[in-house]
């Protein structure tokens, strides 16, 4: 698939969201595949999560509407304030009385009326943010007074995502940030200087967690564990190798029958493979391949560098996401808390998903 440099933008943009429909549809075919039997057994009715998902899908429209029509200009006035709210709601999630603890992260806040995570909300602020400071010092980037704020930024968002933990949700943000500071000009060898300096740094945070060491040691050798650690990630490759070519049949997985864990949120690629075999998971990754490309390719459509910044930053943070989960999947990295855009259950990543998704369209419009 080739887009020529002066394809229209209104081309591109259509093709995008095409492939974004797309991943929306097999998500809410596989969610209700991969959970009808769980939510049958504990809450008494199949169609619970896939319900449930539809309603983050119509608030998702909802968000990606109104982000379409806020004018830009309004937004990169308000985006500080909007990225200093989304770190204080996500640090409420270390208080006790503001915070829900689900599989030992305090990564959800609870409002009474609503329970969401705010971390959702800060990567979608942060990479707003960091598009309008790069843009704001343009030529710029290249000098270090501009590249230690910077950091300053990585530091702070890293910092109170660690403390629910969120180890995974950190890394992304962080390697995110700096390939957008790579766009913007920051010069290398301060960008290689900072991985350098950062990958002692995530050794000693895996060192200091016990249970980080066992996902590592998992990671390596599942097997030695079956029963226990090891459990998910062998019911995983179970899934996926059971698929062969054409898969079982949609609806047809045997894994989803409790014995993979997670499997309409983080491991919810593991049942797709396992339904439609290697042709339908090649499929996926083909989307995500198209989904890369095409955002990048209109981003450098883009005149204004805040919206070639913010698309940047959009479609390279959802393409990690997306790695990484199939990597985990698979066995390539250990496990981490990290769902399939579009596709895994989670409405308050797919409210924030479909608002990225809003504020392209809406930069796109300005551009055609």
């Amino acid at each position: 698939m080739y887009i020529h440099k002066k394809t229209p933008v209104f081309t591109c943009i259509s093709l995008y969201i095409a492939i974004i429909f797309l991943l929306i549809v097999v998500g809410t075919i596989f969610i209700y595949s991969a959970s009808s039997v769980y939510a049958l057994e504990k809450l008494g009715s199949g169609h619970y999560f896939v319900k449930k998902h539809m309603f983050g899908i119509m608030l998702g429209i909802a968000s990606l509407l109104i982000t379409i029509h806020i004018p830009l200009k309004f937004i990169r006035k308000i985006i500080p304030t909007i990225f200093i709210t989304t770190l204080c709601m996500t640090a409420m999630t270390l208080i006790p009385l503001f915070s829900r603890t689900i599989h030992g992260s305090s990564r959800w806040l609870n409002l009474g009326i609503v329970v969401f995570q705010p971390s959702e909300l800060l990567k979608y602020a942060f990479i707003v943010y960091l598009a309008h400071f790069f843009a704001k010092k343009n030529k710029r980037t290249t000098e270090l007074s501009v590249y230690m704020p910077f950091l300053s930024i990585l530091a702070i968002t890293g910092f109170i995502l660690l403390l629910q933990p969120d180890f995974g949700m950190t890394v992304t943000l962080c390697l995110t940030g700096i390939m957008l500071a790579f766009i913007a000009g920051v010069q290398t060898k301060h960008l290689i200087r900072t991985l350098l300096a950062l990958m002692p740094i995530a050794l000693l945070l895996v060192y200091l967690k016990p249970y980080r060491i066992k996902r590592v040691l998992t990671f390596l050798n599942p097997w030695a564990d079956p029963q226990g650690s090891g459990f998910q990630i062998i019911q995983s490759f179970i899934a996926i190798g059971s698929g062969n070519i054409c898969g079982v049949g949609i609806g047809q997985s045997k894994q989803k029958f409790f014995y993979l864990p997670m499997q309409h949120t983080d491991f919810i690629f593991s049942i797709i493979a396992e339904e439609t075999g290697f042709i339908g998971a090649t499929i996926v990754i083909l989307l995500f391949t198209f989904f890369l490309y095409t955002g990048l390719r209109l981003a450098f459509l883009q005149d204004d560098l805040f919206g070639r910044y913010v698309i940047c930053g959009f479609v390279i943070l959802l393409s990690l996401q997306a790695l990484i989960n199939i990597a985990v999947a698979t066995g390539l990295v250990p496990t981490k808390g990290i769902g399939l855009p579009f596709i895994s259950y989670g409405n308050s990543s797919l409210v924030t998903t479909l608002a990225m998704i809003g504020l392209i369209i809406n930069i796109t419009k300005k551009q055609n």
